[in-house]
Order: C-alpha cells, then structure tokens, then sequence
C-alpha cells in the first residue's frame, strides 16, 4: 500500500481512483493532479515508483488544500459562523440542516436518530 500525505492509498485500484482515497481529492481533482504530472491514470497505485510518489505529495500540499489543513479549514469556517451568531451558525450548533431543507421530515442525518414522544393520556384512560 502506497503512502500519501499520512494515508494509506488501496495498491489494486487505478491511480485515479486511489488519489480520491485522500480527504479533499475527488474524481475531478485526481485526473487534474494525473494530467499535470504526466502520470497514466489506469497504472496500479503499486505501480507508482517512489520519484513519482514523492512528486505526487509535494504536488498535492503545494496545489491543493487536504487531509489536515482542509479539515482545519472548514472547522475554522463553522466555528466562525457560531461566533458570528449568524443563522448558519446557530443551525451547526443545534445540529439541524444549515441550507434550508426542510426538518419537519426527511432530516435524520443532521438530527440523528428518532426521538419518541410519549402521548399524551386521553381522558376516557383516565377514567
């Protein structure tokens, strides 16, 4: 298994696509870092010799924002916006969805899971 940036990129799969393995690079972003290194997308990661290795790291921390600094990155943003007190910032704090979807159904990922609410008793129970 090669190694990139502090991850372990997958040797059987094609360079391409385990370029995307690394936080921040997608299918788009990996087939841009392959064209400017002159790199042949459908060789094995295994097959990539140290040199290129080597380039393809100092390219990606050169060009673009991965791994720890792009998560530092957006931690900083959302933070800011709870600073700010700002109406995105107070939906990252509640954990609802920030770019308005709806919450009245559909919003399990941000809410997480269902919370029940007991009914209330009727009168004819009580009886």
């Amino acid at each position: 298994m090669p190694r990139l940036i502090g991850v372990d990129i997958p040797g059987d799969k094609r360079t391409v696509v385990a370029l995307t393995y690394i936080y921040g690079v997608g299918p788009t972003s990996a087939q841009s870092v392959c064209e400017a290194l002159s790199l042949d997308p459908t060789r094995r990661a295994r097959e990539l010799s140290d040199e290129e290795l080597g380039a393809l790291g100092a390219y990606l921390e050169e060009h673009l924002a991965v791994e720890g600094t792009l998560r530092r990155q957006i931690t900083a943003g959302v933070s800011r916006l709870r600073d700010i007190g700002c109406y995105r910032g107070l939906r990252h704090r509640r954990g609802l969805p920030v770019r308005g979807q709806r919450t009245r159904t559909n919003a399990r990922t941000r809410k997480g899971p269902k919370k029940t609410v007991a009914n209330k008793k009727s009168v004819k129970a009580m009886k």
